[in-house]
């Protein structure tokens, strides 16, 4: 979860008796094609990827947008970017007068640094001193941490091109715009909606994900997708009513094997997406 995310969860879809125009059949599939053999697996585990029972399939709304965290989810580089966001946080923070750590336990608790520091008063809640906090926190030379991925470019060029995709981020556009250009896939999404497009607030907040459907036109929570690395941005996108997948299973402070209850799905890595959800893909 990326240090300076705005921060998220999905629900899972009724079960119908007959198949619809409008259903999206998400086939069963054995729990062993979501945890990779070097996973160990927990009870959890032993929950199907969407709560389906006896080899039934689920027809679930096909999804009408994709929303893609950036930060430790489109990319996973060990948090070595995200360790250098929040250094440089920390550098901020404490020239500005917080206690050292001080900073990182305002995002655990506010969902982004940024939130806390305006809550707690240390940052003037205003356009300028805003813009001035992200600007520094944010100029990190992103081509020393991230590079062109080919194989990520070609696993979003595969899915279903009916399905329109944006980067839904806790960080501003500049970052996201800089991330997307060094993967090699800036051209590849509708847009991206960032800590200023939702006003400042964080994806523990419902403020958020309706800033996101209204930006995508999109009414039906049922029909948003969500893709995220933060178990806390999965469960408010449950309670928004959207479908969440949990990129990422490994703690970035413990380094343990995380789960979450309130994705219909989890996986390692942005390229198994393929396995667990075959239908968002064309045709071989």
């Amino acid at each position: 979860m990326q240090f300076s995310a705005l921060i998220t969860s999905f629900s899972i879809f009724a079960c119908f008796t007959s198949t619809s125009v409008n259903s999206y059949t998400t086939p069963s599939m054995n729990i062993q094609t979501l945890v990779p053999n070097n996973i160990p697996q927990t009870d959890k585990d032993t929950k199907s990827a969407i709560n389906n029972d006896h080899g039934k399939q689920l027809l679930v709304p096909k999804p009408s947008v994709l929303f893609f965290d950036c930060d430790d989810c489109l990319y996973f580089n060990n948090w070595k970017l995200a360790d250098r966001l929040t250094s440089k946080i920390e550098e901020w923070s404490l020239a500005h007068g917080l206690q050292p750590g001080e900073a990182y336990e305002l995002y655990k608790e506010y969902g982004t640094a940024l939130r806390g520091m305006i809550s707690k008063d240390y940052i003037e809640d205003s356009p300028e001193a805003i813009d001035e906090y992200l600007e520094a926190v944010h100029d990190i030379p992103i081509h020393e941490y991230l590079s062109k991925d080919d194989k990520l470019r070609q696993v979003l060029l595969s899915m279903d091109p009916t399905i329109p995709k944006y980067v839904f981020t806790a960080s501003v556009r500049a970052h996201a715009e800089r991330c997307l250009h060094a993967l090699g896939i800036e051209d590849l999404f509708v847009d991206i909606i960032d800590v200023k497009s939702c006003g400042f607030v964080t994806k523990h907040s419902r403020e958020a994900f309706e800033a996101a459907m209204r930006i995508a036109s999109v009414n039906d929570p049922e029909r948003c997708l969500f893709l995220d690395d933060s178990v806390k941005n999965l469960k408010m996108a449950k309670e928004m009513g959207w479908r969440g997948i949990l990129v990422g299973r490994k703690a970035r402070d413990t380094g343990e094997i995380i789960t979450c209850d309130d994705a219909e799905n989890e996986i390692d890595c942005i390229y198994d997406l393929a396995s667990i959800l075959p239908k968002l893909f064309k045709a071989s």
